[in-house]
């Protein structure tokens, strides 16, 4: 399992984060996508309609040369196949979580809650929002909401998704229980906008540099992180480290703005060209809000798109080191196109370049994806814990990229670091992955952890405690309750890594994304490179 993987894993599976208001539905869509800017036209919505619509569209804005004549009376998503894997139809559904994601606000109550044995229990509470307002607390646990009993009955999950969602100033009757109370309070909650930063996490890693970790470009992405950086500079910030590692993108603008932050005036961050769109270069404006100090840029297989137009303007122009595994390579720019039902087409419509004119867009043949999927089945079976470079190597000498020079950009498949990590898998086993999967670590942290530790211990001792031996020899006592099978060889390879997570975990529900970062960061070997570098 790769370890970025593993991190996404950490917060998604064993969380099962819901944002309630919709916040993370169609997530993973959008990071595979990358998403450049919207159309707002209303276009046709019957279906065959809107198969002769996107074949027009396709004719007057696809970035290549189609045969349309061809995909007459193939299905929408058959069509969309014949183009490239970043052209796609969305349903209503997905066209609005997409938007709403990217935009950086929703209407509901602003919570997020984990299923403990079988209770609703809230994990995260957005401060200032509804929830909040309402007195709603951490670690509180939710019995009905409206009518609806939704703990003490293994609802499915689709039952449970979307019951706080509503239209701002409706209310939602929420009946929870709380430590130290006899019996069980009712609260209505009064629904309303909830805005979502769209940096993850930002603090001080010591006296001089930041850290700042953005996991997709949204529509205030370049705003949130002149705040975020204005913040840090009050506190000493000289140094930084902007984490895109998994940030699959997002709205292109925001990718532009955020590169500008960085810049001084006039500088080239990107261009874009297609057959239908004319070059258009995208220059700084030197209003950025750290545009001097040294700058470490971490990305890895999962940065893509908007992201890569960041780390590839801070390469190409010097102005940053770029640390970690080469990006995924997408350099393909999206539009959207709004049908009537709400549907939507977001459909290539151009290339873009980096300052020095390299695109970076991978290849699709057959035999790097053979060669990539080998690659991924490797590392999540934990194989690769020593040099994955030779490997490596195969993977970009089938994409015809030379890999002997670390003096020359290459062309094609991504961003090269300046700064090579290699993936250290050690730990990340099979039984490791089940744990993650059924769980099992945050239900420890929920149900033993938080009991153990304190919030204020937490927050006082981030950087000097750990799980220790006892806590550990408990966790195995907790396995063995769930009637997990344990494989003790695999299970002692994993206890570092166990450990750290249980760790992460345990500051992400006192402290927040803040507190998770700061926690895995600690043992992180690119942070720990970057930080070297930056020195």
């Amino acid at each position: 399992m790769k370890k970025n993987t593993r991190n996404n894993l950490l917060i998604s599976l064993s969380y099962s984060i819901i944002l309630i208001a919709g916040m993370v539905l169609g997530i993973k869509f959008i990071k595979d996508q990358g998403y450049g800017v919207q159309k707002n036209s209303k276009l046709a919505d019957n279906n065959s309609e809107k198969l002769d619509e996107i074949l027009h569209i396709i004719n007057r804005n696809y970035v290549d040369d189609i045969n349309t004549d061809s995909l007459q009376n193939l299905p929408i998503d058959s069509v969309l196949h014949q183009l490239d894997p970043h052209s796609v139809y969305l349903p209503p559904s997905d066209a609005q979580d997409m938007t709403d994601n990217l935009e950086g606000n929703f209407e509901g109550v602003g919570i997020e809650y984990y299923m403990l044995n079988d209770t609703m229990m809230v994990t995260g509470v957005v401060k200032d929002g509804p929830a909040y307002q309402a007195g709603i607390k951490l670690g509180d646990k939710i019995l009905s909401i409206d009518s609806t009993y939704v703990s003490g009955r293994n609802l499915p999950k689709e039952q449970l998704t979307g019951r706080f969602k509503g239209k701002a100033g409706s209310g939602v009757s929420v009946l929870l229980t709380r430590a130290g109370l006899s019996q069980p309070s009712r609260l209505m909650v009064t629904r309303g906008k909830v805005n979502i930063s769209s940096i993850d996490a930002y603090y001080m890693m010591n006296s001089e540099t930041g850290y700042v970790r953005i996991s997709k470009f949204g529509a205030n992405t370049d705003e949130d992180f002149a705040l975020a950086a204005n913040n840090l500079k009050a506190r000493g910030m000289k140094k930084l480290i902007l984490d895109l590692r998994d940030n699959g993108g997002g709205y292109f603008t925001a990718a532009t703005g955020l590169a500008d932050q960085f810049l001084p005036e006039n500088k080239l961050i990107v261009y874009t060209q297609g057959k239908h769109e004319p070059r258009t270069d995208y220059f700084s404006t030197g209003n950025g809000a750290f545009q001097q100090g040294k700058l470490a840029v971490l990305i890895n297989e999962n940065t893509a798109s908007a992201s890569e137009i960041v780390a590839g303007a801070i390469q190409d122009l010097g102005r940053g080191i770029i640390v970690g595994r080469r990006s995924f390579g997408k350099g393909l720019v999206q539009e959207q196109f709004a049908f009537g039902d709400g549907s939507a087409l977001n459909l290539t419509i151009a290339r873009y370049y980096t300052p020095s004119g390299r695109s970076i867009q991978k290849s699709y043949k057959k035999g790097y994806d053979a060669y990539k999927h080998e690659l991924d089945e490797r590392m999540s079976d934990g194989e690769l814990t020593g040099d994955r470079t030779s490997f490596q190597d195969s993977i970009e000498k089938a994409e015809g990229v030379n890999v002997t020079s670390t003096k020359k950009f290459r062309t094609s498949g991504g961003i090269q670091p300046d700064i090579f990590v290699k993936l250290d898998t050690t730990g990340y086993n099979r039984f490791y992955a089940n744990l993650v999967s059924k769980k099992i670590l945050s239900d420890f942290v929920f149900n033993v952890l938080t009991n153990r530790y304190s919030a204020s211990f937490v927050e006082q001792n981030i950087n000097i405690f750990n799980i220790n031996d006892n806590d550990f020899r408990d966790f195995i006592g907790f396995i063995q309750r769930k009637n997990v099978p344990i494989d003790r060889m695999q299970l002692y390879s994993s206890k570092s890594v166990i450990q750290n997570d249980l760790k992460a975990l345990l500051c992400r529900y006192y402290l927040g994304d803040v507190g998770y970062y700061r926690a895995v960061n600690q043992n992180d070997n690119a942070v720990k490179q970057a930080l070297a570098n930056l020195q």
